[in-house]
C-alpha cells in the first residue's frame, strides 16, 4: 500500500506541473499583451501629438513666409519712392545749377524752393561750402552729412524684417519636418507590435516588443526636446 500510496503521489505532482506550466505560460503571455496594449495606447497619442505638431507648423512656417513676401513688397515700394525723389531733386538740382551759372537769378531761386524737405536741408548747407567756386566741397548735397533719407533708411529697416520672417519660416518648417520624421518613426513602432503578435514564440514577441519599447522611448525623449507651436 505504501508503495502505491507514493506512485499516486508522483502521478499526483507530474499532473500538476503540466497543469502549472500552461498557466503560468499563459500568465507570461498576458502580461506581454498588456505591455503591447500600453505601448499602442501611447504610440497612438503620440502620433496624434507629433501630426498636430507637424500640422501647426506648417502654418507657422507659411504664415512667416507670407509675412515676409509682405514686408519685402514694403521695402521695395519704400526704396522706389526713395529713389523717384532722388531723381527729382538731382534733376531739380541740375536745373538750379543751369539757372545759377547763366545768371538767372529769380528762376534760381524757385528752384531751390522746390527740393523736398529732407533735400532742402542738405542743399543749404551744400551752399555754405560755396560748391561753385570750391573745388573741395562735395559733389553735391546727397554728399553732406545733413542728408537724410527716411524712405530709404524705412526700406533697410524693412528688408531686414523680411530676411528676418523667411528666416523664422525656414526654422519653423525644418521644425515641422522633425515631427514628420518622427511620425515616421512612431509608425515603425506600431509595425514592431504587430508583427510581434504574428509570433507564436514567446521570446520572439517580447524581443519585438522590447525593440518598440525602445523607439518609443526614443520618440517620446524627442517629444519633449522638440519646441512647440
Amino acid at each position: 500500500m505504501n508503495v502505491e500510496f507514493a506512485e499516486h503521489l508522483r502521478e499526483h505532482d507530474h499532473q500538476s506541473g503540466q497543469g502549472a506550466a500552461p498557466q503560468q505560460s499563459r500568465f507570461h503571455v498576458e502580461i506581454v499583451e498588456i505591455l503591447e496594449a500600453i505601448l499602442l495606447a501611447i504610440v497612438a497619442l503620440s502620433t496624434a501629438l507629433s501630426g498636430f505638431q507637424a500640422a501647426k507648423w506648417d502654418g507657422v512656417s507659411a504664415r512667416d513666409y507670407a509675412t515676409s513676401s509682405r514686408i519685402r513688397v514694403q521695402s521695395e515700394q519704400a526704396s522706389l519712392t526713395s529713389n523717384q525723389m532722388l531723381i527729382y531733386n538731382s534733376g531739380n538740382l541740375d536745373s538750379w545749377l543751369q539757372a545759377e551759372t547763366s545768371g538767372n537769378n529769380k528762376l534760381a531761386a524757385v528752384l531751390a524752393r522746390r527740393f523736398t524737405p529732407n533735400y532742402q536741408v542738405a542743399f543749404a548747407a551744400w551752399l555754405k561750402t560755396d560748391p561753385l567756386n570750391n573745388l573741395a566741397a562735395p559733389p553735391g548735397p546727397r554728399f553732406m552729412s545733413q542728408y537724410k533719407d527716411p524712405l530709404a533708411t524705412e526700406a533697410t529697416q524693412l528688408g531686414d524684417q523680411a530676411t528676418e520672417a523667411y528666416a523664422k519660416g525656414v526654422d519653423a518648417r525644418e521644425t515641422g519636418e522633425k515631427y514628420v520624421r518622427l511620425t515616421v518613426i512612431l509608425a515603425a513602432v506600431l509595425f514592431f507590435i504587430a508583427v510581434g503578435q504574428r509570433f507564436h514564440l514567446r521570446g520572439v514577441r517580447i524581443a519585438m516588443t522590447g525593440m518598440a519599447g525602445v523607439f518609443l522611448v526614443y520618440c517620446l525623449i524627442l517629444l519633449t526636446i522638440y519646441p512647440r507651436a
